[in-house]
C-alpha cells in the first residue's frame, strides 16, 4: 500500500498496529509508528488507543502512558489498554490508582474494565475494591458472562474468599473450562484439596475435557492438601485417560507433593526416571525445599550444589543452601556461601507485603520506615510482640543469619513485612474485623508462629497470602495445619 503510494487513514494503522502487536513484531511496530506520526495521525484517538495497547503488550509503559496521557479524547478502549497493561506488567497497584482516574474524567467503564479491575485486585488482594466491582456489577445489571465470571473467581480466591466465588461460579450460566479450572485452583490454593478433587469429579460428569491448567491446579492442590496417592492417580490420568503430555509445571507439583510429604527417596526417584533430558531448575528448587522441611541435609546440599551448577547467578539457590548448611551445624560453609554471594554481589529478593485499608493498598518493606506513621506502627508492634510473648510465643531466631547475636536475631524478625503490614491493618481498622495481607515471597517460619499468637492476643483472623498459598489464622491456629 505504502509502495502504491496510497495514504494509510487512522483505520489503517490501527488495524496495521494491532497485527504487530498480535505477531509481537515490535521493531516493525515502531516503524508504523514513525509512518503515524509523519502522515498526522498522532492525535487520533483510535491510532492512539492502539498505540497504548501496543506499547504496554511490550512492557513499554512509560510509552504507553506518554501517548495515553497526550490524548485529547479518552475512549473506554484506551483506559481499558492501560490499565490493562498496568496489570499484565505487576504493577497492579497502578492500574487501580488509573480506575479512579478514569472514574474522575467521567467515563463509564465496560465489562473489559471489570474484568482488568478485578485482575489488579486479585494480584494486590484489594479486598475491598474487588467487592465494590461486584456490587457495580450488579447495580448496574451488567451480564456476567464466562469471562467476567471468571475473574470474579480469580478475584475472591485470590483475596481470601473461597466462599463468595463458589457463590460467583454456582450462579454463573456458563461455564467453560477456564472457569472450572479457576474455581478448583482457588480450592488448591487454599488447602481444601478434598473440594478440588470433587469439583474436577463434577465437571468431568459435566462433559468437559480437563487442559494441562487443570491438571497443574488439581496437583497443586493434592500438594497443598498432603492427598498422595490421590495426586499419583491424577498425574497417571492426565496421559492415560486424556493423552496430556506432562510439562516442567506438572513435575514441580509432583514433586513438590512428594516432598512436603516426606517421600524424599520418591520424589528423587521421580525426577532421575520420570523427566526426560536435564529437570528444569524449578523441579530442583521444590525438592530443595522438601529437603530443607524434613532436614534431610545430604540430599539437600546434593540438590543445591547442583542447582548452583546451572543456575549460578540465582541468589535464592545461594540462601536455601546456606540455611540448610546453618541447621546442619556447618557454620563454615555458611561463612563460605555467603562470602560468594558478596563477591558476585548477589541480593536474595526483597520481600514485601500490602494491605488494603479503605479500597487504598499500603505497602510494607523489612524494617520499613517510609510509612508516615511510622513511629506509631512500630510502637504498636513492639507492645504486640510484647502480649505475644506473654502467651507463650517464643522467636524462631533460626530464621535469621545464624553469626549475629540472638539479640539481634530477634529484632530483625520483628519487623517483617507482614508484622508491620498486620500492625498497621489492627491499628486501622475496626475490632473483629478480618485483616488480609499479601506477600511476594514465602512466609518465614517466625511469622507463621507469630502471627498464630496474634490472632489470639488480638482477637482477630487474619489471612496472608505468600508466594505458595493461603494461611487463615484463627484462634491460635492456621488453616494450612502447619503443612505449607
Amino acid at each position: 500500500m505504502i509502495l502504491a503510494n496510497i495514504l494509510p487513514s487512522n483505520y489503517t494503522f490501527s488495524a496495521v498496529i494491532k497485527s504487530c502487536s498480535e505477531l509481537r513484531a515490535f521493531n516493525t511496530g515502531k516503524i508504523v509508528h514513525c509512518h503515524v506520526l509523519i502522515c498526522g495521525y498522532g492525535l487520533d484517538s483510535y491510532v492512539q488507543a492502539a498505540l497504548v495497547s501496543f506499547y504496554a503488550k511490550f512492557s513499554n509503559l512509560g510509552i504507553a502512558r506518554q501517548i495515553f496521557d497526550k490524548m485529547p479524547e479518552k475512549t473506554v478502549v484506551a483506559w481499558n489498554s492501560m490499565i490493562s497493561g498496568y496489570e499484565q506488567n505487576g504493577f497492579g497497584k497502578e492500574a487501580i490508582q488509573l480506575f479512579y482516574l478514569m472514574q474522575d474524567s467521567g467515563v463509564k467503564p465496560d465489562s473489559t474494565t471489570f474484568v482488568c479491575l478485578l485482575s489488579a485486585c486479585a494480584q494486590l488482594g484489594a479486598v475491598g475494591l474487588g467487592c465494590w466491582v461486584h456490587e457495580y456489577i450488579v447495580r448496574n445489571c451488567f451480564h456476567v458472562n464466562v469471562v467476567l465470571g471468571t475473574a470474579l473467581i480469580n478475584m475472591y480466591t485470590r483475596c481470601g474468599s473461597v466462599s463468595a466465588a463458589r457463590e460467583v461460579f454456582d450462579s454463573m450460566e456458563e461455564k467453560n473450562v477456564v472457569a472450572w479450572t479457576a474455581m478448583i485452583s482457588g480450592y488448591g490454593m487454599h488447602g481444601h484439596g478434598s473440594e478440588a478433587i470433587e469439583l474436577f469429579s463434577k465437571m468431568r460428569g459435566h462433559g468437559l475435557r480437563p487442559n494441562n491448567v487443570t491438571f497443574v491446579a488439581l496437583l497443586s492442590a493434592c500438594a497443598h492438601a498432603g492427598l498422595v496417592s490421590e495426586g499419583r492417580q491424577i498425574y497417571a490420568s492426565m496421559t492415560e485417560e486424556y493423552g496430556l503430555v506432562p510439562s516442567v509445571e506438572h513435575h514441580v507439583c509432583m514433586v513438590d507433593m512428594l516432598g512436603r510429604a516426606g517421600h524424599l527417596d520418591e520424589a528423587y526417584q521421580f525426577v532421575k526416571d520420570t523427566i526426560p533430558k536435564e529437570p528444569h531448575p524449578a523441579v530442583f528448587t521444590a525438592l530443595l525445599g522438601a529437603c530443607k522441611m524434613h532436614k534431610n541435609f545430604d540430599l539437600g546440599v546434593e540438590v543445591a550444589e547442583h542447582l548452583l551448577s546451572i543456575e549460578p547467578e540465582n541468589p535464592g539457590h545461594y540462601v536455601m543452601l546456606s540455611n540448610i548448611y546453618a541447621l546442619a551445624g556447618r557454620m563454615d560453609r555458611v561463612e563460605k556461601v555467603r562470602n560468594i554471594m558478596i563477591r558476585n554481589r548477589l541480593k536474595k529478593e526483597v520481600g514485601y507485603s500490602t494491605i488494603d485499608v479503605d479500597q487504598k493498598i499500603y505497602l510494607f518493606s523489612m524494617g520499613d520506615k517510609s510509612h508516615p506513621e511510622t513511629h506509631v506502627i512500630y510502637r504498636y508492634l513492639d507492645e504486640l510482640m510484647s502480649r505475644c510473648r506473654e502467651a507463650g510465643y517464643m522467636p524462631a531466631s533460626e530464621s535469621v543469619m545464624h553469626e549475629v547475636e540472638e539479640e539481634e536475631r530477634e529484632h530483625a524478625l520483628r519487623y517483617h513485612s507482614e508484622k508491620l503490614a498486620i500492625a498497621y491493618g489492627l491499628l486501622k481498622t475496626s475490632p473483629g474485623m478480618p485483616i488480609r495481607i499479601v506477600k511476594n515471597l514465602r512466609m518465614c517460619e517466625d511469622c507463621h508462629t507469630a502471627i498464630k499468637y496474634i490472632s489470639i492476643v488480638a482477637n482477630r483472623e487474619i489471612t496472608v497470602r505468600d508466594r505458595l498459598r493461603f494461611h487463615l489464622f484463627k484462634d491460635g491456629l492456621c488453616s494450612c495445619q502447619d503443612y505449607w
